[in-house]
């Protein structure tokens, strides 16, 4: 009998629910509003980290090939093996578009700055591809955590006008506007995070490729200068290693 007339209590009393929904409810349209911006910069996010770190494999991927185009007998045949959409082939094709226009230079130092530009500015257009999206990143990692921020101070504004409204600070008036602050300051640390380490790690591997560009471009411009006489040394290497091989000796006679 006890137990049925508590359990009537328990039924006939308010229920309060307090979960993430109730709380965006009660925030209403600037909750929805930040909770929305958050979302959308998330998303930006991890769309820009999935198909940059794409990109930058594939440029990776394709530099551990350049072996067979520096054994081709000419550069031409060279960029015929590479990928044609690939920054190494784009070098190459700038490099080649170079050097049909520098027999126009009536001077071999101005011919060897203006083959030098030309490379440079391709490393440079790679380099501006590779970067782009990395703004978004390190807009959303410094700015997400003040929206986050934004929708806690509405929170705490809130909980205090029901605090003046009821004369009291029961946990009823509070726990609804408090959760919706707590719940905001959590997204926006949950958005700028991985964004922030999504941005350094993109960035340390587009200095790597920087680097190789860098290094693939010299070699390049040494090869036009020299008609072909300086290649990599890894490369000259293998050949020169092959024939300096010894011959294996004859079996004895008896």
């Amino acid at each position: 009998m006890v137990f049925e007339l508590l359990a009537k209590a328990a039924e006939a009393a308010p229920q309060n629910k307090f979960g993430f929904w109730e709380a965006l409810e009660q925030g209403g349209a600037i909750a929805y509003g930040t909770v929305i911006i958050l979302g959308v910069m998330s998303f930006g996010s991890f769309f820009i980290l999935i198909t940059k770190w794409v990109d930058q494999n594939k440029i990776l991927k394709q530099y551990q090939g350049l072996g067979n185009f520096w054994r081709a007998a000419s550069l031409k045949e060279g960029a015929a093996k590479l990928d044609k959409n690939s920054a190494w082939r784009q070098i190459v094709d700038d490099g080649l578009a170079a050097e049909e226009a520098h027999g126009k230079m009536t001077d071999a130092l101005e011919a060897h700055d203006w083959l030098h530009g030309s490379l440079a500015r391709s490393e440079s257009s790679i380099n501006a591809r590779l970067a782009a999206g990395l703004p978004f990143l390190a807009t959303v990692g410094a700015t997400s955590p003040f929206v986050g921020l934004f929708g806690t101070v509405v929170g705490i504004y809130r909980a205090l006008v029901a605090i003046g409204i009821a004369g009291s600070a029961s946990i009823d008036k509070v726990a609804g506007p408090v959760g919706e602050a707590l719940i905001m300051t959590a997204l926006g640390l949950l958005v700028a995070v991985p964004a922030v380490l999504a941005y350094n790690y993109l960035q340390a591997r587009n200095k790597r490729i920087a680097e190789l560009l860098s290094g693939f471009s010299t070699d390049v411009l040494a090869y036009i200068n020299s008609k072909g006489a300086v290649r990599p040394a890894t490369v000259a290497a293998k050949p020169a290693a092959a024939a300096a091989k010894p011959a294996p000796a004859a079996p004895a006679k008896s």
